[in-house]
C-alpha cells in the first residue's frame, strides 16, 4: 500500500516537472515570437527611414543639378547678351565716328561751296569789266582795224591790246565755267552728304534702342542668375573653376605666341606706365577674393563706356567671351609679358592688331555677370599674376 502510495507520487511529481517544462518552454515561445515581431517592425521602420533619407539624398541631388543646368542655361543666356550688347555698342560707336566723318565732309563741303560761290561772283565782275572794256575800245570791228591803212602802228597796238582782252576774256570764260562745274560737283557732293547724316542720325536711334532692349534683356538674366544662389563651397568651386578655365587660356595663348623682335617686355617699365582707365580701386591684388582663393589682379571702378586704354604697346592674343570674365582682350607685350582686361562692354580691337601705348582697345561695362560698371585689370609674366601697383603710376 504504501509502496503503491509512493510510486503515484513519483508519477505525480515526474507530471508535474513536465508541466513546468511546458510551460517554460510555451513562455519562451511567445517570448521569442515577440522578440521576432519587434525585430520586423524595427527593420521595417528602419528599411523606411532608409528610403526617406535616400529619396531626401536624391531630391537634393536632382536639385543641385537642375540648379546647375538652369545656372548653366542662364550664363549661356548671359554670354548671349553680353556679346549683344557689346555688338549694339560697337555698331552705335562706329555710326558715331561715321557721323563725326560726315558732319566734317558736310562743313568741308559748305566752306568750299561758299568759297566757289565768291569766286564765281568775281569772275562774273572780271568778265562783266573785260566787256565793258571791250565795248569802249572796240566800237569798229576788227576787219575794218585791219582793212583801216592810216595810222598802221597805231591800228596794229589796238589790234594787239584787243587780241589781249580776248584772250583774258575766254580764259575768264574757261575759269567761270570751270568754277560753275566745280560748284555744281560740290553742291550735289554735300546733298549726298546731308542725305547720309540723316540716315545715320536714324539708324543711330534704332541702334540704340536695340542697345535698351538688350541691357533690359541682360538685366533680367542677371535676376535670375542671382535667384540661384550658391553655398559658399559651390561660389568658391565656381570662382576656381573660372581661374583654371583662364589659366587654361592662357598657357594655349602662351604656346602660340611668337616672338617679335620690337616688343621688349615690361621689365625696365616698373612704375612708369599709366593705368588703363582712371577710377577707383575696388578690389586691390592680393586681397580675398573667396575662401583661400585671392585677386591676381585689381577691379577699377569707372563708367559704362569709357575708354580702355591698353598700358603699353603689344599685339592683342585673345578678344572674345570668356565665363567668369566677360568681354576679355588679353594683350602680348613680349619677354613672357600680358595684360587682361575683362568685364568690358565691347571690344574695339581683334586678334592679331597691333596696338601702341595709350590707344583705346575697349569700353568700360560689367559683363561677365558683374552687377556694377568697373575694369578687371591683370599683368601677369611667365603665366604668374603680378600686382600692377609695381608697374602703373
Amino acid at each position: 500500500m504504501l509502496k503503491s502510495s509512493f510510486n503515484a507520487m513519483q508519477v505525480f511529481g515526474k507530471l508535474l516537472s513536465c508541466l513546468v517544462i511546458l510551460s517554460s518552454l510555451i513562455f519562451v515561445g511567445f517570448s521569442m515570437a515577440a522578440d521576432i515581431t519587434n525585430h520586423q517592425n524595427s527593420k521595417q521602420q528602419n528599411t523606411r527611414k532608409l528610403n526617406d533619407v535616400q529619396q531626401a539624398i536624391a531630391k537634393q541631388e536632382s536639385n543641385i543639378f537642375n540648379t546647375n543646368k538652369n545656372r548653366s542655361t542662364l550664363e549661356q543666356q548671359l554670354k548671349n547678351d553680353d556679346l549683344a550688347i557689346a555688338k549694339a555698342v560697337k555698331t552705335i560707336s562706329d555710326t558715331n565716328q561715321q557721323l563725326k566723318v560726315t558732319n566734317k565732309k558736310i562743313a568741308a563741303l559748305s566752306k568750299e561751296k561758299q568759297q566757289l560761290a565768291v569766286q564765281k561772283n568775281q569772275q562774273e565782275r572780271i568778265l562783266a569789266q573785260q566787256l565793258r572794256s571791250a565795248y569802249t575800245t572796240g566800237q569798229h570791228s576788227y576787219l575794218k582795224l585791219v582793212l583801216n591803212q592810216d595810222e598802221s602802228k597805231k591800228i596794229q597796238r589796238t589790234i594787239s591790246y584787243y587780241q589781249y582782252l580776248n584772250k583774258a576774256r575766254i580764259k575768264e570764260i574757261d575759269k567761270f565755267q570751270a568754277t560753275i562745274t566745280q560748284l555744281m560737283q560740290v553742291t550735289t557732293q554735300h546733298q549726298e552728304q546731308v542725305a547720309q547724316l540723316k540716315t545715320l542720325n536714324l539708324n543711330q536711334k534704332k541702334q540704340q534702342n536695340s542697345l535698351s532692349k538688350n541691357k533690359n534683356k541682360r538685366s533680367n538674366t542677371l535676376a535670375y542668375l542671382n535667384k540661384k544662389l550658391l553655398s559658399s563651397k559651390q561660389q568658391l568651386a565656381k570662382l576656381k573653376s573660372e581661374e583654371a578655365n583662364l589659366t587654361a587660356a592662357l598657357q594655349k595663348l602662351t604656346a602660340l605666341i611668337r616672338a617679335e623682335i620690337n616688343l621688349m617686355g615690361l621689365s625696365k617699365l616698373k612704375r612708369k606706365l599709366s593705368w588703363p582707365i582712371k577710377g577707383r580701386l575696388l578690389r586691390s591684388f592680393g586681397s580675398q577674393k573667396q575662401g583661400y582663393l585671392k585677386w591676381k589682379g585689381v577691379l577699377l571702378g569707372a563708367p559704362i563706356g569709357r575708354q580702355v586704354q591698353t598700358i603699353h604697346n603689344g599685339t592683342i592674343l585673345f578678344s572674345d567671351w570668356l565665363k567668369g570674365y566677360g568681354l576679355l582682350i588679353v594683350i602680348d607685350h613680349g619677354n613672357g609679358y600680358m595684360s587682361l582686361y575683362a568685364h568690358n562692354q565691347a571690344l574695339l580691337k581683334s586678334v592679331g592688331d597691333r596696338v601702341e601705348t595709350g590707344e583705346p582697345i575697349a569700353l568700360v561695362g560689367q559683363s561677365g555677370g558683374q552687377d556694377q560698371a568697373g575694369l578687371y585689370f591683370e599683368i601677369r609674366h611667365q603665366g604668374k599674376a603680378v600686382n600692377p601697383k609695381l608697374w602703373c603710376k
